[in-house]
């Protein structure tokens, strides 16, 4: 390996650091590592629910099960420091990957490579958080790696390595696993002709890639059946895809809109890519621009995808930016760069640590009060599910939302923005509501001589009802 090359990968390791300033736990952080504490400690994989009150014993597509116990293995071995070492591993092997891709590439143009860091640094400032998409984001891109490299090389034999790719991704994170197949599936039939065309690159691939594209492509849609839920775990990403009361109702699930200012960064790298497309002036190969089209969909369709375009556009953006003429004092701008994001990394670490461990849903008090009451009926806000199952206290709702949506899910909407509110309490006969003053149940709870307020803190506050 060159110095040059050396001094890239301290730099991807170096942004890898840097970025754990943005690492924050979000809610869902919480139901998922006290699923892989019970797991890990109990020897067992949960299928079915044990967190909900309300669903106690529903069947539960725990499609990211060993993800959950990775994570509470990370807690027991680091500690503290556990998820800044997660998110900062993941982040690492994703950029190495992209990487290994583009290490000469990287080298022809390094003031673009900067600019492309730093594009990933503002993309994943709101995604970053100690969860299983980090490593379906390094998944994808090992995939796009193996698939683009047989395409370049028909004697390559790292396709062979995709469905070993596809059983991991299928028990990591399930949700997200059938990309690895119809990613396979569409560079055959990208390959199935040639075109000459002035501003479009179509050719053929040789018997040889297709016939290992296919073999592959059938070998990972059989090993995606090897989880704890079978064949079930081929349909359910796309029971997901057309669940609309879950893709209206959740942020990461929401479009990507136009008029949220932080959403420009997407659609400004969206921008990026086009002007390097038309400014350049190459033959744009099918395959990439496809990619470039099917993802910028999927990010504009839902927040949750905005690093699977950069990640896609990582494996073709650069043969299209021509070698930098005056390569003068690259080397030295990239080490310092370097230093400077370790060096910020380092000196803050501790604020870090200690920003995520104070980190609190939920007040120590409430919590404590939530106990001494131990209400048999919670109502909770779905925000605070997963903190309360932390907390070993049974809750209406939480982060699952793939599992309420076919039970109490819309009702609980209901509940919460007070529409039929009273006809639906009564179904589900409450005892306590823990609420905050955003939701019009405060209102009503507060309005209400049925119900007495037990406790109330930074506006969070537990009612009880009277006659409980």
């Amino acid at each position: 390996m060159n110095k040059k090359k050396f001094i890239i990968i301290i730099l991807l390791l170096s942004v890898s650091l840097f970025i754990t300033k943005f690492v924050s736990n979000g809610y869902d952080y919480y139901w998922h590592i006290t699923a892989g504490k019970y797991m890990i400690n109990n020897h067992t994989i949960l299928t079915k629910d044990i967190f909900s009150w309300y669903l106690q014993g529903k069947y539960w597509m725990s499609h990211e099960w060993l993800y959950e116990c990775f994570i509470y293995i990370y807690k027991i071995i680091f500690k503290d420091y556990h998820t800044l070492i997660y998110c900062s591993v993941n982040s690492f092997i994703l950029l190495f990957i992209l990487f290994l891709h583009n290490k000469d590439n990287y080298l022809k143009n390094a003031l673009f490579t900067i600019i492309w860091l730093f594009i990933y640094v503002l993309i994943n400032i709101g995604l970053f958080t100690p969860r299983p998409h980090l490593i379906s984001s390094w998944l994808l891109a090992l995939t796009l790696y193996v698939l683009y490299d047989l395409r370049k090389n028909s004697n390559s034999n790292k396709i062979y390595f995709l469905p070993l790719i596809s059983l991991f991704w299928a028990n990591i994170h399930g949700g997200s696993s059938n990309l690895s197949y119809l990613l396979c599936l569409f560079f055959i039939i990208t390959g199935l002709f040639t075109i000459n065309n002035k501003f479009i690159d179509i050719k053929r691939l040789s018997k040889v890639q297709l016939k290992k594209y296919l073999i592959v492509l059938i070998l990972s849609i059989l090993v995606i059946n090897i989880n704890p839920h079978g064949i079930k775990m081929l349909i359910y990403p796309y029971e997901n895809i057309m669940n609309r009361l879950m893709q209206q109702n959740i942020n990461e699930w929401r479009p990507t809109s136009i008029f949220k200012l932080y959403n420009y960064v997407y659609f400004s790298t969206i921008l990026l890519i086009l002007v390097v497309f038309i400014k350049y002036k190459k033959k744009i190969d099918i395959v990439d621009l496809l990619l470039f089209i099917g993802f910028s969909y999927m990010g504009i369709r839902s927040v949750r995808f905005w690093n699977y375009i950069y990640i896609a556009s990582s494996f073709f953006i650069f043969k299209y930016i021509p070698k930098r003429k005056d390569d003068k004092g690259t080397n030295i701008l990239l080490v310092i760069i370097s230093f400077v994001l370790l060096f910020i990394s380092i000196s803050n670490i501790k604020q870090y640590k200690n920003k995520l461990l104070n980190t609190k849903v939920i007040s120590t008090t409430m919590i404590d009060t939530i106990k001494y009451e131990n209400p048999k009926r919670l109502f909770n806000l779905y925000d605070y599910g997963g903190y309360l199952i932390y907390n070993d206290i049974d809750v209406f709702i939480d982060g699952r939302a793939d599992l309420y949506s076919k039970y109490n899910y819309r009702d609980y909407l209901d509940i919460s923005h007070n529409i039929n509110t009273k006809g639906l309490i009564n179904k589900y006969d409450f005892d306590y509501y823990l609420v905050n003053n955003k939701y019009k149940i405060y209102n009503y709870l507060n309005n209400n001589k049925k119900y007495s307020l037990v406790f109330s803190i930074n506006n969070q506050y537990l009612y009880k009802k009277k006659d409980a």
